[in-house]
């Protein structure tokens, strides 16, 4: 998925294995063209750059976010979601996909001690588990993507998006659907003037970064490479990022899921 502004695109990889509702949402939202025209509207320093949907009023809002409007609220990280009714581009309530079984997924160990959970990595993305519930989630890393949200679980619809711009806040893990990542971009909008406001939002348009539009990549773009994790130069690589030989004086013996960027490059389009 490729966002569009005059600041830079960002290309963002989805995750539908781990959140297929929230996805598809997305996609309607894409598809009617609801982010075209939308805004950057929070950047907050070491944690998210967050962005919007161009606001739809033949919807309504739902309860919840009716009462944090009147009570001028700023959720995290979400602003106020919308409602949709029938017919309209997604559905108003989409479930909280967290986590899902890990059944069936041979995930690559850290191999340190994780302080959240036991970690890993699972084609390509960094992924935390529960063994004893049997399930995994994606985890709260630099360039991750979420759903922001009211306070209920279940009302984050897909129309406000954020990045996470600082180190891993692995704390919302769980706690907000995570989406995909950012493969590339990042870079010109972790450096966006932050936002004044509460929780780094900004306080008038005008701070804004226009959305030009959202859509999803075509035949000419450049298509994009993700070190296979099960790999033996990912082993080594893991490795290298665990202990910097030649370089430290003290190794660490020992690695932060977050500090483990899986390699990404981009391959021309043919």
């Amino acid at each position: 998925m490729l966002l569009e502004t005059a600041r830079g695109t960002l290309a963002i990889e989805l995750a539908p294995d781990f959140a297929p509702a929230h996805i598809a949402a997305i996609r309607a939202l894409v598809a009617a063209g609801r982010f075209d025209g939308g805004a950057i509207t929070r950047v907050q320093d070491n944690y998210v750059v967050q962005w919007a949907a161009r606001p739809d009023s033949s919807k309504a809002l739902t309860a919840g976010g009716a009462a944090a409007v009147a009570a001028g609220s700023t959720a995290t990280p979400g602003g106020v979601p919308v409602g949709t009714g029938p017919g309209t581009a997604h559905p108003a309530i989409l479930p909280a996909e967290y986590e899902r079984p890990i059944k069936g997924l041979a995930i690559t160990p850290l191999g340190s001690t994780d302080t959240y959970a036991p970690s890993g990595f699972w084609n390509g993305w960094p992924v935390a588990t529960d063994p004893k519930a049997g399930t995994t989630w994606l985890a709260h890393c630099y360039a991750s993507v979420g759903v922001g949200r009211d306070n209920p679980p279940d009302t984050g619809d897909g129309s406000e998006l954020y990045a996470v711009i600082g180190h891993g806040p692995r704390h919302l893990d769980r706690n907000i659907t995570l989406v995909g990542r950012v493969v590339s971009g990042i870079e010109p909008f972790s450096s966006l003037p932050r936002g004044t406001g509460p929780l780094g939002f900004y306080k008038t348009p005008e701070e804004q970064t226009a959305i030009t539009r959202v859509r999803f990549a075509g035949a000419a773009d450049p298509r994009f490479e993700v070190l296979d994790t099960a790999s033996p130069a990912f082993a080594a690589y893991l490795a290298a990022r665990t202990n910097r030989t030649g370089f430290f004086v003290r190794p660490a013996g020992a690695t932060d899921l977050c500090n483990v960027q899986v390699p990404v490059r981009a391959v021309p389009a043919k």
